[in-house]
């Protein structure tokens, strides 16, 4: 029983130094924290961009801005939430908040792509104050996608970070079992 004891112990001690080795590749709170900024920011930038959207193109983008919303909603409820516990960041959610984030960068490129469309139809039908107007307003909407994409990015590579540091955990912990399995199957 001693012997199966003192392997338990090590199985422990081999255990809480590969997690303190490991622990040091996780996204930090300061850096989930400075993603959750950005994020904030984009926003903010990208709700004034959807109303003007909706605004100049009316009913043709109805549904395109309601689901842009519900995004940007999305996006807020998750700031939220990981302002409280950052390293929430670290597990299923922090996908999502990158998955968001990737899809409002999306979401905001076609809302260009849409206002430089419908800016090329008014400028051929001689509506040129519309026009530019349009342009205008597709090159707001490419500003805010560059940025969302830009933070999009930088959650990306925290996430790939965090995949990578829970793989080296999980497999630094089975190291660790199949060694104590190994000394408890010599002392037999």
């Amino acid at each position: 029983m001693p012997i199966r004891m003192a392997g338990v112990v090590a199985l422990l001690a081999l255990s809480a130094t590969a997690t303190a080795q490991v622990e040091k590749t996780f996204p930090t709170d300061d850096e989930i924290k400075l993603i959750l900024t950005q994020t904030e920011r984009a926003v903010q930038q990208y709700k004034p961009v959807l109303d003007q959207f909706q605004l100049q193109l009316g009913d043709k983008v109805k549904d395109a801005v309601t689901t842009d919303r519900e995004l940007v909603a999305a996006l807020e409820t998750a700031v939220k939430a990981f302002r409280n516990k950052p390293q929430g960041f670290n597990g299923p959610l922090g996908f999502s908040l990158f998955e968001w984030l990737d899809d409002a960068a999306c979401n905001s490129l076609l809302c260009a792509n849409s206002a430089s469309t419908e800016a090329t139809t008014q400028l051929l039908n001689g509506n040129a104050g519309k026009a530019n107007a349009l342009i205008s307003l597709a090159q707001r909407c490419a500003d805010v996608s560059t940025l969302i994409n830009t933070v999009s990015e930088t959650a990306g590579a925290l996430y790939q970070r965090y995949l990578g540091a829970i793989t080296d955990v999980a497999g630094q912990a089975v190291t660790a079992v199949q060694k104590c399995t190994d000394a408890l199957k010599r002392q037999k």
